[in-house]
Parts: structure tokens; C-alpha cells; sequence
């Protein structure tokens, strides 16, 4: 009798790993079974926000849940970033974040509550916008060139908004001031829709931000679009040349969003997730979605999302070094 039970328990042992993978994969499969917070470390109705409600209603119709977004802004996108880092990896919070929270931030913060290649687990790329310069259409600038001649005659004397210390739109800022050799002040937000606001009510006179909280106002002809800081001008605008064409090749700026769940998250539901957001950008709806809002949709695998991270990194780094802005 002893033989049996040593060899049922030997049986049971061996079947172990494969009886965690089968509880995994059952996991996986009825993964989602409840809501699913997405969050999103900047002010609803910028960039990062608007993108992700194209892809949660989405998500919501492609795997029968609700995927609801919630803001977490301030501190260079860190605050919702550093949240996910530290959530439950069960799949059911997730952060859609850019640039300005995965890269540039945590070149800016000396302890920003994560690591953008450790503390998350990348699911895709979602897509990308050009960057876009823009002033109060009362200011006399209609080029980059009638700017920056004011600039130069009036340092310090023009104000350009961001969506917060450390941000794809400050560092922009910072790179253009630096190509062109002049002093524009810096005034930091907790968000880029406030930032356009402020444009707009002429407390500010120009900003970078990214083309899809713009467009509407550009086109109700509420701001005054002079530069694209993509290396091709974008349909929506063409007329308005790129950074290039005015002679600062040099200030090249996109702004892009992708996808992460916490660190350890299954790989099963990193999968699945990855499955359904290529899914969804390969159709007509989302698409068109996207370029109202003045991005493309970019898609891929988590591979890709990691390896777009180091690329920005080793862009930005730099560019960082020679601002010599310090991280805080």
C-alpha cells in the first residue's frame, strides 16, 4: 500500500506546474469578470485622456467589461504612474501613459515612485500625434519667425505653458528655446488642456501640445498653429510647415500613448489585452477615431512598447544634460 501512495503523491508533485497552468490559463480566459480602471496621470480632455477613451470603448465592446478612465494628474505624470506601480497585478488596473510619464519624468525626478522598465509590465503601443506650437491668434506672430524676432528683442517677456515640470511639452519648449536662442518663461500646469485654456484666454501667449486637444481650437481659429514638430506636415493642417521648413530641424516632437499593467501582471491577460487593442486599431471606427484626433494608430507588441521607451530615453537623455536640468 505504501508504493501507491508514494507514487500517487510523486503524480500529484510532477502535475503541480502543470495543474498552476491550467488555473492560469482558466484565469485568463474569463479575464476580465469585473470593471477595469484605466489610469490616466494627466487632467481629462488632454492628450493621454482622450486617446484612452477611443481605446476603452473599445475595450469595452471587444471583451463584454467596462473599461472606465480615471485621472490621476500632477507631478510630471508621476502621481498616477507611481499608483500602477504599486497596484494589485491582477490586470484590473492599468495605466495609459506617454512620453512625458515613462521617460522624460523619471530623467527629471530623482525618485519618481517607479521605474518605467521595471515596475511595469508593457502590453502595446496605441498610437501617436505630432506636436504642434500654437499662440493667441491676437498676438501679432502669424510665423515662427515673427516669434522668435519678438523673442529676441523682448527676452523673458513671452510665457509658454506645459503640461507640468517634465513633460513632452516643457521639454519641447526647452529644446525650441534652445535652438533658437531665446528666453521664453516657463509655466508649468497640471495638465495639458489647462495650459490650452490659458493660451486661449490670452494669460499665455503660445504652448506645445499635442494635436488632438488642439485641432478644435486651431480650427474655430481660437489659436494660431504655426509650426508642426513632426518631420512631415500633418493632413489636418497642411499649410502649417513643420520646425524643419522654418530651420530648426532639430526640434522634432511626437507624443505618443501606450499601455501598461503593473509589474508580475499573468502574461496570459498581458497577452490578451495585447490581442484585443491590435484587434481594435485594425478597424475603420477606431481609426478614424484616432485622426479627428489628430494621431495614427501604432499597435505591436509589448516588446515594441519597451523598446519605443529606450528609444525615447536615449533621445531625451541628452537633451536633458545639455538644459542642464537637474533632476528634483
Amino acid at each position: 500500500m505504501i508504493r501507491p501512495r508514494a507514487s500517487l503523491a510523486i503524480a500529484f508533485v510532477l502535475a503541480s506546474p502543470v495543474l498552476c497552468l491550467l488555473v492560469d490559463a482558466a484565469g485568463a480566459q474569463a479575464y476580465p469578470d469585473r470593471p477595469v480602471k484605466i489610469i490616466v496621470p494627466t487632467v481629462a480632455a488632454g492628450t493621454v485622456d482622450l486617446v484612452t477613451r477611443v481605446m476603452a470603448n473599445d475595450l469595452d465592446t471587444r471583451l463584454g467589461q467596462n473599461f472606465f478612465v480615471e485621472n490621476r494628474s500632477g507631478a510630471g505624470n508621476t502621481i498616477g504612474s507611481r499608483e500602477v506601480a504599486h497596484s494589485e497585478p491582477d490586470g484590473y488596473t492599468l495605466l495609459m501613459s506617454s512620453g512625458s510619464g515613462e521617460v522624460i519624468s523619471p530623467l527629471l525626478y530623482k525618485d519618481p515612485g517607479y521605474d518605467a522598465l521595471k515596475s511595469f509590465a508593457p502590453i502595446a503601443p496605441y498610437a501617436e500625434g505630432s506636436v504642434i506650437l500654437v499662440v493667441n491668434p491676437s498676438l501679432p506672430f502669424h510665423t515662427v519667425a515673427d516669434l522668435v524676432a519678438y523673442a529676441k528683442a523682448n527676452p523673458a517677456k513671452l510665457n509658454y505653458g506645459s503640461a507640468g515640470i517634465g513633460t513632452v511639452p516643457h521639454l519641447t519648449g526647452e529644446l525650441f528655446k534652445l535652438a533658437a536662442g531665446i528666453d521664453l518663461v516657463h509655466v508649468p500646469y497640471r495638465g495639458g488642456a489647462l495650459s490650452i485654456q490659458d493660451v486661449i484666454a490670452g494669460n499665455l501667449q503660445l504652448t506645445f501640445e499635442a494635436s488632438s486637444p488642439l485641432l478644435p481650437h486651431i480650427k474655430a481659429g481660437q489659436l494660431r498653429a504655426l509650426a508642426v514638430l513632426s518631420a512631415h506636415r500633418i493632413p489636418d493642417l497642411p499649410d502649417v510647415p513643420t520646425m524643419g521648413e522654418v530651420g530648426y530641424p532639430s526640434v522634432i516632437s511626437a507624443s505618443w500613448t501606450g499601455l501598461f499593467a503593473p509589474a508580475g501582471t499573468d502574461t496570459a491577460i498581458v497577452r490578451k489585452l495585447n490581442e484585443a487593442i491590435n484587434a481594435g486599431l485594425r478597424t475603420p471606427a477606431a481609426d478614424e477615431a484616432l485622426v479627428r484626433l489628430g494621431n495614427v494608430p501604432l499597435g505591436g507588441s509589448p516588446e515594441d512598447l519597451t523598446n519605443l521607451i529606450v528609444a525615447e530615453t536615449r533621445k531625451w537623455t541628452p537633451i536633458v544634460r545639455t538644459l542642464h536640468m537637474t533632476p528634483q
